[in-house]
């Protein structure tokens, strides 16, 4: 699993409009100006989120977006998923090093899949121990 800008950004949009309320739509134009995400790649990123079920738009005056569904069954795997494009698949040699990315990138999916934007806006996330790099070539727990 890859995370790039787009699925920052996009985790980020979606947060924002969950604490503005699932009632209220917002314009396209609002989420980029508080977020600072230039318009035009938040319109890319809406386009593959209102595909994927996560918002849906409203038309007319007053109009923009509302998230779809409740922040609670908005995962942020989904979010992810929705803008990120796909790895392309190729054969792995078992003693390749490639198999230990798909590893960890299959370790933060299921991270991410465990995590709402419900979770997100009521900061329910905890980091509880911390990898540290130290000069002696080991890794260390930092607490």
């Amino acid at each position: 699993m890859r995370v790039s800008s787009k699925g920052r950004y996009a985790v980020a949009a979606i947060v924002f409009l969950a604490k503005r309320g699932v009632k209220t739509p917002l314009s396209l134009r609002q989420i980029a100006d508080f977020q600072a995400i230039s318009l035009s790649y938040l319109e890319q990123l809406f386009s593959k989120l209102r595909a994927a079920g996560i918002v849906k738009s409203i038309r007319g005056p007053g109009g923009g977006y509302i998230l779809s569904r409740s922040p609670n069954k908005i995962l942020i795997s989904d979010i992810i998923s929705a803008v990120e494009d796909p790895i392309p698949e190729r054969k792995l040699n078992k003693t390749d090093t490639n198999v230990l990315w798909e590893a960890l990138g299959n370790q933060i999916f299921g991270f991410l899949r465990s995590i709402s934007v419900e979770d997100i806006c009521e900061q329910r996330i905890e980091t509880t121990e911390t990898a540290v790099y130290d000069n002696s070539s080991s890794f260390a727990i930092a607490r």
